[in-house]
């Protein structure tokens, strides 16, 4: 296993965060990344709104078409992890 480049991460990081709106942020992961690869990263933040929300693994699946892989892994992460989904869930459930 390869460890992750801090400095090139740091790129990324910078990056994201001097987006200002939703549509240079559309904008940008349009030309950054795949189609497939936005849409990973999106449906794993719907699955951890969902997992935040309490619903089971069944159910998740039935609305966001996640395999029970990617359902138990953001799980994990929203249980063990760093944080990251539980700070992005708290600020935009505060926007709705």
């Amino acid at each position: 296993m390869h460890k992750l480049d801090k400095e090139k991460l740091r790129w990324l990081y910078k990056a994201i965060l001097s987006l200002e709106t939703e549509e240079e942020c559309a904008a940008f992961f349009e030309d950054a990344c795949t189609v497939q690869e936005t849409e990973a990263i999106a449906q794993r933040i719907e699955v951890a709104h969902w997992l935040n929300q309490g619903k089971s693994y069944v159910d998740i699946n039935k609305i966001t078409g996640a395999s029970t892989a990617t359902i138990c892994r953001v799980s994990r992460c929203l249980n063990y992890g760093s944080g990251g989904y539980k700070t992005v869930l708290e600020r935009t459930e505060e926007e709705k």
